[in-house]
């Protein structure tokens, strides 16, 4: 929003979170209720009244334009920066107009905003006097430089903004700089967490998977806390899931034995990633947890939305989106966040094919893109991607294991299949074949599997839907002759 107008995503605000309380505490804060007289401005400012214990309310404003990094108000009396009614407001904002609107600053939060950026203006103008001095006078010593820079890096208070609130900025200097310290120091704490959690690998393989059943889950939410804090949350969300692995019936040690693996394996990769291929390096910082901007040159196309599904947890809503490019024959994955209990902002109908631009995220193998400039509205099409049989698509995955070994599923669209039970199982087989793919056990339980049954009343259909190691999850099918998309999700 500061620079193009466009509000930030759920994962860019509680990447700013001090500690995962104060994570799980904006979280909560997320929501339209704890606020009143909530509103953002074109410049960058967002600010809004939230309920407290007390008789007035708190008031928290958020200033996003300075190019040194976000700057928070409250008057609540937390010392961390931000605090969770920051954290909870700028959730509230991304959620859309709808939940903060612009409008004009009330009086206590433009006087913050006035005289913060004055006296930033101010410091910069001093630092500049002082750049031009030194390189006039010679160079500085050491001493006085280190002076300057606490100064430029301490936050001003916001006792004479007219609101008696705390404030500090997101970052301490500006520039490439000021980044490549601050993905340094969290490279470091990331490796601190994965050697931590080598450890704790290898003392539960000493002692026996057994000890994981007796344990319960308390031990593995621990663990995940201590990846949260060192900032790995693609690691902490591995770790949350081996936890479940005990409590998920016969055959379980398998399992949990090939998911530490797969752990291990990623551990391994993040303290060796200078010995991987540039492609393959990305993938295992994103799969550690590490944000990437789009890379990829934008791609313009017709693109069909082939899929539309939403994973909910007690912190966000994430929307899953899957397009198929007419021209490129891309097949790309758009992401979209919510903050807990609410939809997320993006939406695109099912079956219909949208003239836009995406952009690639780095990684080999991967299929995530953001979604850029579009051309119009979605519109009804009688397009439908190329499809492939079982066999292929079984190799498709196995091929994509290679470059990203950590793959839950690869998407696949299947050409002539019939879906038939097997047993109390369920199953797609090749019409003009003696082939099929199971159905994972979550595609049995959704009742898609009775729409897409009705669609094909035993004969051959059309199949999107991700295909992995645990079977292959149907998410759209198409009817062998003319007919629209029927969402199976």
């Amino acid at each position: 929003m500061t620079q193009q107008g466009e509000r930030w995503t759920v994962e860019q605000v509680l990447v700013l979170a001090p500690d995962a309380a104060s994570r799980r505490a904006g979280s909560r804060l997320g929501t339209a209720g704890p606020w009143s007289e909530a509103g953002c401005s074109d410049e960058g400012a967002v600010w809004g009244l939230a309920k407290g214990s007390g008789s007035r309310p708190y008031r928290t404003v958020v200033d996003l334009a300075d190019a040194a990094g976000p700057a928070y108000g409250c008057s609540c009396p937390s010392r961390k920066f931000p605090c969770k009614h920051a954290l909870g407001l700028l959730l509230l904002w991304t959620g859309g107009a709808t939940t903060v609107p612009r409008a004009g600053a009330p009086d206590w939060a433009e006087q913050w905003l006035t005289t913060r950026r004055r006296k930033g203006a101010e410091k910069r103008a001093a630092a500049s006097a002082r750049t031009q001095a030194g390189s006039a006078a010679g160079p500085v010593t050491g001493s006085t430089a280190g002076s300057d820079a606490g100064s430029e890096a301490r936050s001003e208070s916001a006792s004479g903004a007219g609101c008696d609130a705390h404030s500090e900025s997101g970052s301490g200097s500006v520039g490439p700089e000021a980044a490549r310290r601050r993905a340094q120091r969290r490279a470091e704490r990331i490796t601190a967490g994965a050697t931590e959690l080598e450890q704790r690998l290898a003392d539960l393989l000493r002692s026996g998977l057994a000890g994981a059943e007796q344990a319960g889950y308390e031990l593995w939410e621990e663990t995940a806390a201590r990846m949260v804090d060192a900032q790995a949350p693609g690691l902490a969300a591995r770790v949350r899931e081996l936890g479940a692995v005990p409590a998920s019936g016969p055959g379980w040690p398998v399992r949990l034995l090939e998911e530490c693996a797969l752990l291990h394996l990623l551990d391994q990769g993040w303290l060796h990633r200078d010995r991987l291929p540039d492609g393959l390096a990305a993938t295992v910082r994103s799969r550690v947890g590490l944000s990437a901007s789009p890379d990829g040159p934008a791609v313009r196309d017709r693109w069909l939305v082939l899929a539309q599904y939403d994973l909910t947890d007690a912190r966000l809503t994430t929307r899953r989106m899957w397009l198929h490019g007419a021209d490129s024959d891309r097949t790309v994955l758009l992401l979209s966040y919510g903050a807990a209990g609410r939809a997320p902002e993006l939406a695109l109908p099912v079956g219909r094919a949208l003239d836009a631009e995406v952009s690639a995220y780095p990684g080999a193998g991967q299929y995530r893109a953001a979604l850029g400039e579009r051309y119009g509205a979605p519109e009804p099409t009688p397009a439908r991607p190329p499809g492939t049989t079982t066999v292929r698509a079984a190799a498709r995955y196995g091929d994509a294991l290679r470059d990203d070994p950590w793959l839950e599923s690869v998407p696949v669209t299947l050409d002539r299949v019939v879906p038939v039970p097997d047993g109390d199982e369920w199953q797609l087989a090749d019409a003009d074949g003696d082939t099929a793919l199971p159905l994972t056990a979550a595609a049995r339980d959704r009742p898609g599997l009775w729409r897409l049954v009705a669609l094909s009343g035993g004969t051959p259909v059309k199949v999107f839907g991700e295909c992995g190691h645990r079977g292959f999850t149907p998410l759209t099918a198409w009817p062998t002759g003319p007919g629209a998309a029927v969402p199976l999700c």
